[in-house]
């Protein structure tokens, strides 16, 4: 079995990611907690809602009710990119060029490299914000469907209507297809085809909420969580799942799956359960692995190396570590 490095962190952690090949572990509180030759912590927010990884320059983008958006790199020095105060910042998404995108409220904002700042009005709350693979095309989740926008260039949004509250979105790696958590239990979808022509995909029969997904690093597939098993799309065809029928991996009588995280080069996703546990599993034969026995706490965020051969976990009780699968 994979060693494990353990970690125990006071309280929630709320995710864990590489930036460069040192592990970080974000907390809740608001502290960033880094394994760089001995543990270190960085104070970051005063209660932190959101970070995510980005990939361009191996940092974290966080927010938090403190209505500050940070730039943490991976020997923690903390860079503000925006500061709204007395307003919660639960919504970041990272941009090609140095661009980020946040959300407070109805508003949608852009920070272009160079400190410019673009705001979009919407009528409803922002709930999910993604970049296009390319370009400066942002995608805004909302309830009844999502907005699409060229960041910094005046032009009619295009609307992507479908009922119901939008939670978050994201791009398929190739930019075909763009696809949204929702407040009830499915995923939607969109095939966009450039014309201006969008074909809905319904991905439905969760047992519960999708609250994390992954992209395989080739876009092939879209793993899910929300169900006793990792629920995986298949998104090599044209027309992307329309009328196939998932794969269902990892499969536990009723431990439900709260993460998942393809690996960054082999078809191989990690999946996380409600109770702790971690298996990978490989796409091309249903072949699983365990990493990590049950633990304390649900697993709330998992990262990999960029080589591939570590993988950072965080749990809802703290309780969190590296697992080294190079072995």
């Amino acid at each position: 079995m994979p060693t494990v490095a353990p970690l125990d962190l006071e309280g929630h952690v709320l995710g864990a990611a590489f930036l460069g090949n040192i592990p970080v572990f974000v907390t809740s509180a608001g502290s960033i907690h880094r394994l760089d030759g001995g543990e270190k912590v960085t104070q970051a927010h005063q209660g932190l809602l959101t970070a995510v990884k980005d990939d361009n320059n191996q940092t974290l983008l966080t927010g938090g009710e403190d209505g500050k958006v940070l730039r943490i790199a991976h020997d923690g020095s903390v860079t503000e990119l925006a500061s709204m105060p007395r307003k919660w910042i639960s919504v970041v998404a990272p941009g090609p060029q140095g661009a980020i995108a946040y959300g407070v409220g109805k508003q949608a904002f852009v920070r272009m490299a160079d400190g410019r700042t673009h705001e979009y009005a919407e009528e409803r709350t922002v709930e999910g914000l993604a970049f296009a693979p390319k370009g400066l095309r942002l995608a805004i989740a909302r309830y009844n469907g999502v907005t699409l926008r060229f960041a910094a260039a005046e032009g009619k949004p295009v609307d992507l209507e479908w009922k119901g509250a939008h939670t978050g979105v994201s791009f398929s790696p190739d930019g075909r297809f763009l696809v949204t958590t929702m407040q009830e239990n499915a995923l939607h979808g969109w095939k966009l085809d450039g014309t201006g022509e969008t074909r809905h995909m319904r991905m439905t029969g969760y047992p519960s909420k999708v609250k994390s997904f992954s992209w395989s690093a080739k876009g092939k597939w879209l793993a899910s969580s929300g169900a006793p098993a990792a629920i995986v799309w298949p998104f090599a065809s044209k027309d992307g799942p329309m009328g196939k029928a998932p794969q269902e991996l990892g499969t536990r009588a009723n431990i439900l799956v709260t993460q998942v995280s393809f690996h960054p080069a082999e078809d191989v996703l990690a999946i996380g359960f409600i109770d702790g546990m971690i298996i990978a599993v490989r796409m091309a034969d249903g072949k699983e692995a365990l990493l990590r026995r049950p633990g304390k706490g649900a697993i709330t965020g998992m990262g990999w190396s960029a080589d591939g051969k570590l993988l950072a976990f965080a749990s809802a009780a703290g309780d969190c570590g590296v697992v080294d699968i190079s072995g």
